[in-house]
């Protein structure tokens, strides 16, 4: 009996060290972290307000959120590294990598939350946690995805260009490197192909995709819809700016799944789109989403839950950045 005794002790010792060694970002992200002792229980409406009255006026402001939240992420983790400006300190930060500059948009929607939560409750609302609710309710406003997202990070001190370049999957990667670029960051091909449903908003400069356009068309892309482009897009050498078309021309502004349609049909604009067709597992995937009512929605709610984890920073790594959200 008492062997049996010492052996459970023994479990529990054991049990209580490894989740200690669990990495501060698994045991202190909750939802409604800013509603316990009182931290700033307005924290989420505040940033639902500006988002609201923001992509109201500019629904394309929305995809811009999602799309900031996802370039956050996957550099450097959900610590709103993404936002930060050049300085004497860091001349060439994240902003400023091909990537992001000078398609990223949402800044000035990040700017107008952090400033409101300043004045309701200064120094407690990270700069992390604004983009990852901003993103959610986006979401919200363009696809009624409903979730709940966990809060409760900090902010980065780092931002380095490169890095955005390095850990960003590009929009001409194969199936097996846009799978490799998840998977660094703990996310599997289902997130993966679920993520990419984003690109059913939101906008695209013409270099993401004319080498798909000329000299000739890509076969993976529909003739007509690549001829339809080219109206569009001259081709780089004798373009005069980067134009921008939305990512999907039947439904820009709504979140949903017509972009499975798109990719089924050979009218993603990236070759990474076509990509989800090149294997089995990723097809099956792709059509479930087109014939199953709220599959696409709830998979892109737990993947959206899922990338707002990836190595976070929380107490007492990083910081409460402010009273602005880009120095």
């Amino acid at each position: 009996m008492e062997s049996k005794i010492s052996i459970l002790i023994t479990c529990l010792i054991f049990a209580t060290a490894f989740q200690l060694l669990l990495p501060l970002s698994e045991a202190s992200l909750e939802v409604g972290y800013y509603n316990y002792k009182n931290r700033c229980p307005k924290a989420e409406s505040i940033v639902n307000y500006t988002v609201s009255s923001f992509v109201k006026k500019n629904s394309g402001l929305g995809a811009g959120l999602i799309r900031m939240f996802f370039h956050d992420c996957f550099v450097r983790g959900c610590d709103a590294s993404v936002l930060l400006d050049p300085s004497p300190a860091n001349p060439d930060p994240e902003k400023k990598s091909i990537p992001n500059n000078p398609s990223l948009r949402g800044f000035d929607v990040i700017d107008a939350a952090k400033a409101a939560l300043e004045k309701a409750c200064p120094g407690v609302v990270s700069c992390a946690d604004i983009i990852a609710l901003a993103a959610r309710d986006a979401a919200y406003l363009l696809g009624k995805i409903s979730y709940d997202i966990p809060t409760g990070r900090r902010d980065g001190k780092v931002s380095i260009n490169a890095e955005a370049l390095q850990f960003l999957p590009a929009p001409f990667f194969n199936l097996s490197q846009l799978e490799a670029s998840f998977a660094i960051k703990g996310l599997n091909t289902s997130d993966m192909v679920a993520l990419s449903g984003a690109h059913s908003i939101g906008r695209s400069h013409c270099s993401s995709f004319t080498s798909r356009l000329y000299p000739t068309t890509d076969p993976t892309m529909s003739a007509r819809f690549a001829n339809f482009l080219r109206i569009l897009c001259p081709p780089p050498q004798n373009a005069t700016i980067d134009g921008v078309v939305p990512q999907n021309f039947l439904k820009p502004n709504r979140l949903s799944k017509q972009y499975y349609f798109n990719v089924k049909a050979l009218l993603g604009l990236f070759f990474s789109d076509w990509s989800l067709l090149t294997s089995k597992e990723t097809r099956q995937q792709v059509t479930d989403y087109t014939t199953t009512p709220g599959l696409f929605e709830a998979d892109f709610a737990k993947a959206m839950v899922k990338m707002g984890s990836i190595e976070v920073l929380t107490f007492p790594q990083g910081e409460i950045r402010g009273p602005t959200c880009r120095l």
